[in-house]
């Protein structure tokens, strides 16, 4: 999309180019050194004038005009118009807009239209709104053009500096036009500031976007890093350095990594400020999701990932994210330390879920004894004097605490055990179903520790008795 900024109180652009024309006509005809020749060439930069706002039309007329005076003292006057025509143009005319624009900043723009020397520093001279424009289109076109040229990004780039120096002496009381408040001339410089700050990101990119289409990574990589150093808080650049790691260097996990930081970067950066729109905001996040769960295997961690990537524009020295199977590596480790039951339960689990499950449970687990295992009682049948005890082991694998181990006992419990409490115990698995996961083992009341359980009430030898114990975890 192309973005025009055609006057700081958003007046018609006909009229706009009539009023700067004027003002150089009147400011020609008490100089010695610019006027009009002759009645016929104000008519013919008149009817230009007034045709501004039929870009064809316009370009038309100032043929005509340059045709008959070739040789006119308003000549850069002229190519701003022919400017101002092709960027009015729809679709807009890019390489006709910098092929002016070239023209009129091939001499100080700040002499063309405001008269004193170069050489004068730029405080206190009176800075015309043509020159405004004719530095934002060249920046803006070249922003947004598909392929510039290495000439016409310098020349965009050389837009940007000069704007950069003219909007804080442009944008004073004495220049505000009549008419416009002093909100309207506030938010006027703030719009060319973004656009403005919009155009250099474009420029800043396009490097790295012509190293992509020609396949280099290196040197796509290069280019979006030293358009990030000059723009850290663009999400636009952080997006693409982001994406670019991450599709050369998918084999290098430091790189990917930092890849993952930036597009993280992006999705979590304000888009008033990150140059990255509200609409293309949930592709952003869906793509960051997608390769995050890749790497990591889940999307855990990743909203705290997105505000540490926000808060910091470069990742830590040796950032990295470690992969899934690492993660479960560290987890086990962890688990074998401070829960070895725990541990042993998680790795049989993961061996039963396996597409091979049914024949680790036949070849080695059936009717061999088992580690001992840990877990909390989900229900007893019946809930007095049980033979049968449902168990669930809470973990990295069972967040939720449902029945996945049916303890069968070779003599009933005396007592009635507390549903929510722990256990550990020894048993013999015995019978295995994938779908729903359920490990059936036989074991004996002896062989259990820490089970709590309570005298069973008057007549209590009834029904098995269930409880959620969700309310019971940390």
């Amino acid at each position: 999309m192309h973005h025009r900024y055609e006057t700081p109180g958003r007046i018609a652009a006909g009229v706009l180019v009539a009023a700067a024309l004027a003002q150089a006509y009147a400011d020609g005809q008490g100089s010695a050194t610019k006027k009009l020749k002759s009645s016929a060439e104000f008519d013919l930069y008149t009817q230009a004038a007034k045709d501004a706002g039929d870009p064809a039309k316009a370009i038309q007329d100032l043929s005509e005009w340059a045709q008959k005076f070739p040789e006119s003292d308003f000549k850069e006057d002229r190519l701003y118009m022919y400017l101002q025509a092709y960027a009015a143009m729809q679709p807009p005319q890019e390489g006709k807009v910098l092929e002016y624009g070239a023209h009129l900043m091939a001499r100080d723009v700040r002499a063309i239209f405001t008269g004193p020397p170069p050489s004068e520093q730029l405080a206190g001279q009176p800075i015309r709104l043509a020159m405004v424009n004719v530095l934002l289109l060249v920046a803006t076109d070249a922003g947004n053009a598909a392929a510039p040229t290495s000439q016409q990004i310098e020349l965009g780039n050389r837009a940007v500096r000069l704007l950069g120096e003219i909007a804080p002496v442009y944008f004073t009381a004495e220049n505000r036009p009549e008419g416009t408040t002093e909100a309207q001339w506030a938010e006027a410089r703030s719009d060319l500031e973004a656009r403005v700050s919009s155009a250099g990101i474009g420029l800043a990119l396009k490097p790295g976007l012509v190293a992509q289409m020609a396949k280099d990574c290196s040197a796509a990589e290069t280019a979006f890093s030293k358009a990030f150093f000059d723009h850290p808080d663009s999400g636009l650049i952080a997006y693409h350095l982001g994406s670019a790691l991450i599709s050369c260097e998918s084999e290098e996990p430091e790189k990917l990594a930092r890849g993952l930081w930036f597009v993280a970067r992006a999705a979590g950066q304000d888009p008033a400020r990150s140059g990255i729109s509200r609409d293309d905001l949930p592709a952003v996040d869906a793509y960051l999701k997608k390769v995050y769960v890749e790497v990591h295997g889940s999307e855990q961690g990743l909203e705290r990932f997105k505000r540490m990537a926000s808060g910091a524009a470069s990742p830590p020295e040796g950032f990295r994210i470690p992969s899934e199977a690492e993660i479960i590596r560290e987890q086990q480790a962890e688990l074998e330390r401070t829960n070895p039951q725990l541990a042993q339960w998680v790795k049989m689990k993961r061996r039963l879920a396996d597409a091979n499950g049914q024949l680790y449970f036949s070849g080695q687990l059936k009717n061999n004894p088992a580690p001992q295992l840990w877990g909390k009682l989900v229900e007893a049948r019946p809930a007095c004097r049980p033979r049968e005890l449902w168990i669930a082991v809470p973990g990295p694998d069972a967040p939720l605490p449902h029945a996945e181990i049916v303890l069968k006992l070779d003599k009933a419990l005396t007592g009635q055990p507390e549903v929510g409490s722990e256990l550990r115990f020894d048993a013999v698995p015995s019978a295995f179903t994938k779908e729903p996961f359920l490990l059936t083992m036989v074991s004996s009341p002896e062989r259990i520790q820490e089970l709590k359980s309570a005298p069973c009430a008057p007549g209590g030898a009834g029904t098995g008795a269930k409880a959620n114990i969700e309310s019971k975890r940390k």
